[in-house]
């Protein structure tokens, strides 16, 4: 076993021999442990492939097939279903029909007619950078010592000057089937070498086994990574020294608490965003710095990067410490650095637009940076803003490296406009699956632990939206946050204990939920209890309990978010439970009941008033939901089956009997309604009540 210090050595033999004899699954198992260091390779970064002898299934000869990552894999997470399965043979031949650079796109359609397992993915941009290679197993990996290097003006003479001759060097050329010829020319002009640097770009190393090719390129990024971290001894204060000192890890917290749903609101001006915050020590060193105001518009070099984060990071003028609680105040200041942005970004497009080219997309920036706090991130989805920081980490590594070894040099603008609006790119663009309807929205459902709160943010995360999972009860809680990572992973879900009467805890959910995705869209308030008693056996403590969770908690919930979506001002969806009980009197619940009916009109007040901020109110009334549902925990089950003499058992079908439709109500029942007032088909409705109780006439709004 080899030993590293700059990357991680991950290879097991008792994995490894398992595998042996089958080449495409040592494949996959050298490209998830690359995949698994982000100091090799970010998320859906990077390539790998290898060349077997397949059976052609037409022939019964054999035959040699090139395996490689499929188009918008990750080696990360690679499975077979994920890799493309070429003849090398065809694929090599289509040199013979090759026109030229300016004719290299109509190449990537000819890739389909090399494909030797039809079932496979889609071949990728860089299959020919692979294919006109000879080793049986290559990998090109975006690690940030060796694009530090390759982003360096004097990249190609350190690389020639640190590997002795024994790695090449291609200059910098988007992908595409010409690189490919280049790569094979350099290889055939430096017999023997064990690698090529790609200028801006990124690394290429290969090796005749998994294993060696796994270990040669650990070795290659190790060097490079000895090389920046001796050169970081040698010169002091890299990016010019620090110009600041950070706020603390609590007073960061705090500014981005106040700040993210503003800089959300405007990033969210074409569709809704999702935020990401990070304060790695990486970030903070490179936007404390002097050199920061220098460096941060030149964007990033490598093409991974770049096209997650945007030509260039847009940097805030805000002092660290400056007092952000005037929302007025922080928004007209902010305006300003955002309308320079998108016109910046409209005279890189126009400057750079081809008659061809794709219509200009958002203008918004995606990294925001805040000198003293940290990075924002903001994108589609969690995911997509997350990975965005990822690349942009990377990228700041690049720049250390470049700065401390030569000087870094990004990509021109007119390169990276023709990666960024690429018609191939576009094409890829266009293939992905249309967005679910609440994609890049926030979504809170009070008491979402169980029952009908848990149906509710179900839906919502079916729906494409994140969800902030809460509840008073922690095992339960726990047991929900398990189902829904499982369901719908990690980077859609975050959770929060919250007892919706305690001002403290609902202050501190939905910081949490600021801090994990940037902001609020759409808040449930559902959480709630029922007690069922004659008015003789009611007590103080029962109406308190009642009127504090159902009345109060609805209000504070309500209260407290609204603060958020205003902050925004991209409008929101408010949604309050209430119950049939609002509409409809009935013994043994005279608490249950006008404390419903005080959410009821608490909910008409408050969209009578937050109308004019774009923040719909809208109800949804259940009733007799019996399943799942923690209300039924209690004894409001032996409370109603006295009030009406019946059973407990024969509640349900009791329930469902004095109905119009004779249904019984599901949890599901009450979050599809709830979708139904967000969902986009009703965005110009507020105010309104949607009965979910299979046709209670006596609930009839009249």
């Amino acid at each position: 076993m080899k030993t590293y210090k700059h990357v991680n050595y991950l290879w097991d033999d008792k994995i490894a021999q398992s595998l042996q004899g089958d080449e495409v699954a040592l494949l996959l198992y050298r490209s998830n442990i690359l995949g698994a260091d982000l100091r090799i390779t970010n998320y859906g970064g990077g390539n790998t492939s290898c060349k077997v002898l397949e059976k052609d299934p037409l022939t019964d000869e054999s035959v040699e097939v090139m395996w490689i990552k499929g188009s918008g894999g990750d080696i990360g997470t690679l499975k077979k279903s994920g890799l493309a399965a070429l003849y090398l043979q065809r694929l090599r031949n289509l040199e013979n029909v090759y026109r030229g650079i300016e004719y290299e796109d109509e190449m990537v359609a000819l890739f389909n007619h090399c494909i030797f397992d039809l079932s496979s993915k889609a071949p990728s941009i860089d299959t020919p950078l692979h294919g006109f290679l000879p080793f049986k197993h290559i990998d090109h990996l975006h690690p940030d010592a060796a694009i530090a290097i390759a982003a360096s003006k004097d990249g190609k003479r350190i690389t020639a000057e640190l590997f002795k001759g024994s790695i090449g060097w291609v200059d910098w050329q988007r992908p595409g089937f010409d690189l490919g010829l280049q790569l094979k020319a350099c290889l055939e002009a430096n017999p023997g070498i064990k690698g090529i640097m790609l200028g801006s770009h990124g690394l290429f190393t290969w090796g005749d086994t998994a294993y060696d090719c796994y270990i040669n390129s650990l070795d290659v990024i190790e060097t490079c990574a000895t090389y920046l971290e001796q050169s970081y001894g040698k010169k002091n204060n890299v990016f010019g020294s620090q110009k600041m000192v950070s706020l603390s890890k609590a007073e960061r917290n705090a500014q981005v608490v106040k700040l993210a749903p503003i800089l959300r609101g405007f990033c969210s001006s074409e569709r809704h965003m999702i935020g990401h915050f990070t304060d790695d020590e990486r970030v903070l060193e490179f936007i404390n710095s002097n050199d920061l105001d220098r460096l941060a518009p030149l964007g990033t070099s490598c093409p991974d990067h770049f096209l997650r984060t945007k030509i260039q990071p847009l940097v805030l003028n805000l002092d660290k410490s400056e007092c952000l609680d005037n929302v007025a105040e922080v928004k007209r200041k902010l305006e300003p650095l955002f309308a320079g942005y998108r016109e910046m970004y409209a005279q890189y497009y126009d400057s750079c637009k081809h008659e061809n080219s794709p219509a200009i997309r958002d203008k918004n920036p995606v990294i925001v940076l805040y000198p003293g706090v940290g990075l924002f991130s903001f994108a589609k989805d969690k995911q997509t803003a997350r990975v965005a920081a990822e690349f942009y980490i990377n990228a700041i590594n690049v720049m250390k490296g470049a700065e401390a070894v030569s000087e870094y040099t990004a990509l021109p603008r007119q390169e990276a406009f023709d990666i960024e609006y690429w018609l191939l790119e576009e094409a890829k663009l266009q293939r992905m699956p249309k967005s679910k309807a609440l994609s890049g929205k926030i979504v809170l459902v009070t008491g979402s632990g169980g029952g009908i709160g848990k149906a509710i943010a179900k839906k919502m995360a079916q729906e494409g939206a994140v969800v902030v999972l809460n509840d008073i009860n922690a095992d339960r809680l726990a047991s929900c946050e398990e189902e829904f990572v499982e369901a719908f992973g990690r980077d859609a879900v975050m959770t929060t204990l919250l007892d919706v009467t305690n001002e403290e805890q609902i202050k501190h959910a939905l910081n949490d939920a600021v801090l994990a995705f940037g902001g609020i869209d759409i808040v449930v308030n559902n959480a709630g209890l029922s007690i069922s008693k004659t008015i003789e056996d009611h007590t103080q403590e029962d109406w308190d309990l009642l009127y504090d969770v159902l009345v109060k908690g609805q209000f504070l919930v309500t209260q407290a978010s609204t603060a958020i979506l205003k902050a925004q001002n991209i409008g929101g969806d408010i949604v309050n439970i209430v119950s049939k009980n609002a509409l409809v009197s009935g013994p043994n619940n005279i608490g249950y009941g006008s404390a419903k009916g005080a959410q009821l009109h608490m909910s008409r007040l408050s969209a009578a008033e937050l109308g004019a901020a774009k923040i719909r109110v809208n109800v949804v009334n259940p009733d007799a939901v019996i399943s799942d549902s923690n209300i039924w925990a209690g004894g409001w089950a032996a409370g109603r089956a006295k009030a009406y003499g019946i059973k407990i058992e024969e509640l349900p079908a009791y329930y469902a009997k004095r109905t119009l439709l004779n249904e019984i109500i599901l949890p599901e029942d009450i979050a599809n309604a709830c979708f139904a007032h967000v969902g986009g088909l009703l965005n110009k409705s507020t105010g309104n009540i949607l009965n979910v109780d299979g046709g209670v006439a006596m609930a009839f709004l009249r």
